[in-house]
């Protein structure tokens, strides 16, 4: 089994597509063992929920707290993977290096990424630039916000009179399916290293 741990901070469309892909076999060697959210209402907690998935809720309080608190929780479980779906805040430095951890971010990466770029203000500086193409990034996390090495890329078209909502809601339907084959082929890695 490939055992993985989901961060989410809002409503949880990503983690939702995780949970779907193992249900279905696409990833049937994969379980999520936990979600967390920097935020107690986000709805990835109650997908979760609803899944039987364990959850935690990251409490308000000083960054090298929260990075001794996540170092304590993860102790207690088994981990392959962590991945960042849609997880607004910066992981620590000790997370960084006790374990694998990947991002999915809404761009192509070097464009429109970096601190304070997310979600709709990725696709809005899209057509604001008029790009003729965006895509998402699944990449392994560093010290430092999106400049991880890539592991993939998949491009979209945009159209003259796409908005932002247009690219959005193009760019999620690709980066989901690119998240669910860079898990996969990690599940794959482990199984026949």
């Amino acid at each position: 089994m490939y055992h993985l741990v989901i961060f989410a901070s809002g409503g949880g469309t990503t983690l939702q597509a995780i949970i779907d892909a193992i249900e279905k076999k696409e990833l049937d060697c994969c379980q999520i063992n936990l979600v967390i959210s920097n935020s107690a209402d986000a709805y990835a907690l109650e997908r979760a929920k609803k899944a039987g998935i364990e959850t935690y809720v990251i409490q308000e309080k000083k960054a090298n707290e929260i990075d001794n608190e996540l170092e304590n929780l993860l102790k207690n479980y088994e981990i392959d993977l962590i991945i960042l779906a849609g997880y607004l805040k910066k992981i620590g430095p000790q997370l960084v290096e006790q374990y694998t951890i990947i991002n999915t971010h809404p761009s192509l990466i070097p464009k429109f990424c970096g601190k304070g770029m997310y979600g709709m203000k990725v696709h809005e500086a899209v057509v604001e630039a008029h790009e003729k193409v965006s895509g998402a990034t699944v990449h392994y996390v560093n010290n430092h916000y999106d400049e991880g090495n890539i592991i993939c890329q998949t491009q979209i078209e945009v159209s003259p009179n796409d908005t932002a909502d247009d690219v959005a809601e193009k760019v999620k339907a690709a980066e989901k399916l690119q998240l669910i084959e860079v898990i996969r082929d990690l599940s794959q890695i482990k199984k026949h290293p």
